[in-house]
C-alpha cells in the first residue's frame, strides 16, 4: 500500500481561514445589499404613521360604505381614473388630487390635479417605462375621506 502525502498538508489553521472567509464573503454580500436596499426606498407610506394609524379603521369602514368602485390605467400620455358608485354610476367630486411616483422612491413623485369629462378622470403626464404607483385623494360630497393606491406598471412602448 502506497500513501502519498502532500507537501502542503490540511491543518486546523487552513480550515480556519476557509471558514472564516466563506462566511466573511456572505456578511459582505449581505451587508452591500442592505445597504442598497435602504437607500432606495424609505419604506414609509406616511410621516406620521402612529397618528394616521389612530383612525385608520374608521376611515376604512367609511370609505367601504361609499361602495366605490375605481380603476387607474396610462394611455396616450394621460393616467385615467375610472369611478363608479356600485351601481355603474360616475361619481363626481368637487377636486381629485394624485400623486404619481415610482414605486421605490419619492425621486419622480409628481402631484396632479385630475379634471373630470364627464365620465372619467384625467390628468396629462409623461411616464417612463417603468413600475409607478398613484395614489388618489379625494372627498366624498358627504365629507368622507376617500383614498386609494394603485400600482401602474408602464411597458417599454415597441416601434
Amino acid at each position: 500500500m502506497n500513501i502519498q502525502t502532500s507537501k502542503h498538508p490540511l491543518t486546523g489553521r487552513k480550515v480556519a481561514l476557509m471558514f472564516c472567509g466563506a462566511f466573511a464573503t456572505i456578511i459582505g454580500a449581505n451587508v452591500a445589499l442592505i445597504y442598497s436596499a435602504f437607500g432606495t426606498f424609505p419604506g414609509l407610506e406616511t410621516r406620521q404613521p402612529y397618528v394616521e394609524a389612530q383612525s385608520f379603521e374608521k376611515r376604512r369602514i367609511a370609505q367601504e360604505r361609499l361602495s366605490w368602485v375605481s380603476s387607474l390605467s396610462y394611455e396616450n400620455n394621460k393616467v385615467v381614473l375610472k369611478l363608479t358608485e356600485a351601481g355603474g354610476a360616475t361619481v363626481v367630486v368637487s377636486e381629485m388630487k394624485m400623486r404619481v411616483g415610482k414605486a421605490t422612491g419619492h425621486q419622480s413623485d409628481q402631484n396632479l390635479t385630475l379634471e373630470f369629462n364627464g365620465k372619467v378622470y384625467t390628468a396629462d403626464i409623461d411616464l417612463p417605462a417603468g413600475n409607478w404607483q398613484g395614489q388618489i385623494r379625494t372627498t366624498a360630497l358627504d365629507g368622507t375621506d376617500f383614498r386609494r393606491t394603485f400600482p401602474l406598471l408602464i411597458e417599454n412602448k415597441v416601434k
